[in-house]
């Protein structure tokens, strides 16, 4: 019985660093979708595709979690570690749903002006290692590396404040006018909150490890807010 569960568990591993590297491609795409007027459609649609890849392997993922729940009746510790995954895939699948509306941003948009100076690439490169960080620590049940991760929530925070005190200098100066700057804005926002929903994922982390949540959360709580 234990070696099935083991099996079962090694799967999910396996899934949740598939969907945790779909999420950072994902990222990635937006950001090279705003640096280049080149493939835009072709770029869009291999976001597009991504975000439906994520929508499914988080039905994966729960189905994988409902059978080592239902089947194999786990231990205070690995019942932990499955119901922090349960959390872990919704996060991931919002980030997957915005970088999909970050996508939409650009396209619909008329982003025309160098972006590398206002500082939203770095925001992008932050996000897409805080993903990587987070889904790391889990498989790994690291509980530095995911408080590490869940500290980095405050430097994003700090990236858009520049960001927005950038665009803000720069308008004034008249490059580039309001519209440009709103929809540029909205995509460091969409950033922002990736960034947060790494810092969920992080926080789940650091969950399965030590029991507790930084919400107060106990483990039946957590139960009461999981829809089976």
């Amino acid at each position: 019985m234990r070696d099935r569960f083991m099996k079962k568990l090694e799967q999910l591993h396996k899934e949740m660093l598939e969907m945790g590297m779909l999420c950072e491609k994902i990222i990635a795409h937006t950001y090279r979708l705003l640096l280049t007027k080149k493939q835009q459609e072709e770029l869009s649609g291999e976001i597009y595709q991504m975000e439906v890849e994520i929508d499914r392997q988080e039905r994966e993922i729960e189905s994988i979690c409902l059978q080592l729940l239902l089947q194999q009746q786990p231990v205070a510790t690995d019942l932990r570690r499955v119901s922090a995954a349960l959390k872990m895939i919704t996060d991931m699948e919002r980030i997957g749903d915005q970088a999909t509306d970050i996508a939409e941003i650009i396209m619909t948009g008329r982003i025309d002006i160098p972006v590398t100076g206002i500082g939203i690439n770095e925001m992008a490169e932050a996000t897409m290692h805080m993903v990587n960080k987070s889904v790391e620590a889990y498989v790994e049940q690291n509980l530095a590396i995911a408080q590490e991760t869940i500290d980095s929530d405050d430097r994003i925070d700090e990236m858009f404040l520049q960001v927005r005190r950038k665009l803000t200098e720069a308008i004034g100066k008249g490059k580039p006018d309001s519209e440009q700057a709103l929809d540029l804005l909205m995509v460091a926002k969409y950033y922002e909150r990736i960034g947060d929903h790494a810092t969920n994922l992080a926080e789940w982390v650091e969950f399965s490890i030590t029991g507790k949540h930084r919400s107060g959360k106990a483990m039946h709580e957590v139960f009461a807010d999981t829809a089976f």
